[in-house]
């Protein structure tokens, strides 16, 4: 399940909620990236590594999928196929723009898109305090020009109000997906079916 979304939507977030509430006996996991960035108080939960370190690991092919952006190379590291064969659904956050590389690598792909308006984006990024407002309107600006290939299956959740419900639909949503893939019934926390 390949989760995605413009900066500032809160896909860190809600993936952070989603690893503590999707019950422990679910097969799922969440795939860390590896980020050429220093990891820092409130970001996402990732393994920093060098310049240096990521293009080795690209070139003895411990990478699964990678890409650069935003100045920082991003990976999701070889174990995902590892998961995979064992029967695992595995949760990776991925990049819009890498994402027709990832459909070609892993045709089932399930697309999960975070979304939020314009002006929630606004506020997230500016309350990060990372990026100068040219690099705010940027990224802007390319959320807004991002359209969802019509060739992925695809869930929108629109993440502009409380963690809690949407980190619940996108739980809801793993769950069903997960159950879906292997013929049973998803066990919601808190009992609903």
């Amino acid at each position: 399940m390949y989760v995605v979304g413009p900066s500032g939507s809160g896909k860190d977030s809600l993936l952070a909620y989603a690893r503590r509430h999707v019950p422990h006996q679910a097969p799922i996991v969440f795939a860390h990236r590896y980020i050429t960035r220093p990891v820092r108080p409130n970001d996402e939960n990732h393994v920093a590594l060098s310049e240096i370190e990521f293009a080795l690991r690209v070139r003895y092919g411990c990478m699964a999928m990678h890409w650069a952006s935003h100045n920082h190379c991003y990976g999701i590291g070889i174990e995902v196929d590892r998961w995979l064969a064992c029967g695992l659904d595995v949760v990776v956050s991925g990049s819009r723009e890498y994402l027709p590389h990832a459909l070609a690598r892993y045709p089932g792909l399930a697309l999960v898109l975070v979304t939020a308006p314009v002006e929630v984006l606004r506020g997230r990024l500016e309350a990060r305090g990372r990026e100068t407002p040219e690099s705010i309107a940027a990224r802007l600006a390319r959320a807004a020009a991002y359209s969802v290939p019509a060739c992925a299956p695809a869930i929108e959740l629109l993440n502009n109000g409380p963690i809690e419900r949407t980190g619940d639909e996108l739980v809801g949503y793993l769950l069903k997906a997960a159950a879906a893939r292997r013929g049973a019934a998803p066990t919601i926390p808190g009992g609903s079916r």
